[in-house]
C-alpha cells in the first residue's frame, strides 16, 4: 500500500511557516506571580507562555540579580513545558548585558525566547542578536535562542519588514501603550484602551503593518495588552478584534484572568476545524490533488488555509478530530 503523505510534508511550499506558538504569553515580574504562573501553566499544560520581566518587573539597581532569579525559574524543574522566557531592557540601558549574561548563564539551554522592548529600528534588533550571540559564546551556549522584538516606536513600525527578516526572530509584539506615548499627545490617552486602540487611524495603520511584515515572514504578530485587569471579557473582546481585523495570532496577558479567554479568542471554532479535517483528509486521499468537497473546490490554496486551522487549534488545546491527531504529532516530530 502506498504511503500517504501528511500534510505537514504535501504544503510546505508557500509562504514561510509560521514559527509555532502558543496564543498567549503572560508577562509578569515579582517571583511570587511568576510562580503562580508556573502553576497555572502545568494546570492548563502548554497553551500559553511565560515571560518574566527584567524591564518593568526589576528593582532599580538589582537587575542582574532579578535576571537570575529567573534564569533559575526557567532552568527549574517548575518550567515542565519550556516555555518560559525573558525580557531584558533595551539595547542603551546599562544593565541589559548583564541581563543577557544572568539569563543565558544560568538558563541559556532552556530559555523560550528573549524580548526587546523599544526598539528604535532594525539596527537596534541587530545589535541585540549580535550581544545575545556574545552571551552564547561566552557560557557554551549552541542553541540559538529566538527572540522576540517589541514593536513600539515609530522607527520600529518603519523598519518592521526588514526586523522580521532578521533571523531567529519569532515574533513581532505591538505595544500600544509605549506607540500612543511615543506621539507625544498627538493620538489621544483613549487610544491607549478599546474601543480606540483599534479605531484610531494611526494604530490601524500600525497594527496592519507589523502583523503584515510577520506574516509574510514566518514570524508570529502579537498583540498588547489589555489594561483593564478585572475584566476577563474586555481581553477576550480585544483577543477577538486583535485577530480578526488585524491578523494578530498572539496576545499578551498581564494579569492570570486573562490567560484563559486570550486563548479561547484565538481558537478556531469547532465547525472550521471539522471542516479542516474533513477537507485535509479527503486532500490526502488524492494525493494532494485539487478536488470538490461539498460541491466547493480546494486545492493547496484552501489545503494550507485549513492546515493553519489545525494547528492553531492544537496550540490552543482545542479538541481535534481523531483523524488529524497523527498529522499534527508528526508535524511536531519534525520541528
Amino acid at each position: 500500500m502506498r504511503a500517504r503523505i501528511p500534510p505537514h510534508e504535501a504544503l510546505h511550499e508557500g509562504p514561510a511557516a509560521l514559527s509555532a506558538l502558543p496564543a498567549c504569553v503572560h508577562y509578569a515580574g515579582a517571583e511570587r506571580f511568576l510562580r503562580k504562573a508556573l502553576e497555572l501553566q502545568a494546570a492548563m499544560g502548554p497553551r500559553f507562555d511565560i515571560a518574566g520581566d527584567c524591564e518593568d518587573g526589576a528593582p532599580v539597581g538589582s537587575e542582574r540579580a532579578h535576571a537570575e532569579m529567573i534564569g533559575r525559574l526557567v532552568a527549574g524543574e517548575a518550567n515542565r513545558f519550556g516555555r518560559f522566557g525573558a525580557r531584558v531592557h533595551d539595547v542603551l540601558h546599562p544593565a541589559t548585558d548583564a541581563e543577557l549574561d544572568a539569563l543565558v548563564g544560568v538558563a541559556g539551554e532552556r530559555l523560550a525566547f528573549l524580548a526587546l522592548p523599544k526598539a528604535r529600528g532594525a539596527s537596534d534588533v541587530a545589535a541585540f542578536l549580535a550581544r545575545i550571540g556574545a552571551a552564547r559564546a561566552r557560557h557554551r551556549i549552541e542553541r540559538r535562542i529566538p527572540v522576540s522584538v517589541l514593536i513600539e516606536t515609530p522607527g520600529a513600525v518603519r523598519d518592521a519588514w526588514t526586523i522580521a527578516a532578521l533571523p531567529g526572530v519569532v515574533s513581532l509584539d505591538f505595544g500600544t501603550l509605549d506607540y500612543v506615548s511615543a506621539h507625544q499627545g498627538a493620538i489621544p490617552l483613549l487610544a491607549m484602551e478599546s474601543p480606540g486602540q483599534f479605531d484610531h487611524a494611526l494604530l490601524r495603520r500600525a497594527k496592519a503593518e507589523v502583523a503584515a511584515a510577520a506574516l509574510a515572514h514566518g514570524v508570529v504578530p502579537a498583540h498588547g495588552v489589555t489594561r483593564a485587569l478585572d475584566d476577563p471579557a474586555q481581553a477576550h473582546a480585544d483577543a477577538r478584534r486583535a485577530r480578526d481585523e488585524f491578523g494578530f495570532m498572539r496576545m499578551w496577558s498581564i494579569h492570570p484572568s486573562q490567560i484563559e479567554p486570550i486563548v479561547r479568542a484565538f481558537a478556531p471554532n469547532p465547525g472550521e476545524i471539522a471542516e479542516a479535517a474533513a477537507v485535509l483528509a479527503a486532500a490526502q486521499d488524492a494525493d494532494w490533488a485539487p478536488l470538490a468537497v461539498g460541491g466547493k473546490l480546494h486545492d493547496r490554496a484552501s489545503y494550507r488555509y485549513f492546515w493553519s486551522i489545525l494547528t492553531r487549534a492544537d496550540t490552543t488545546g482545542t479538541a481535534v478530530p481523531g483523524v488529524a491527531r497523527p498529522w499534527l504529532d508528526a508535524a511536531a516530530a519534525a520541528r
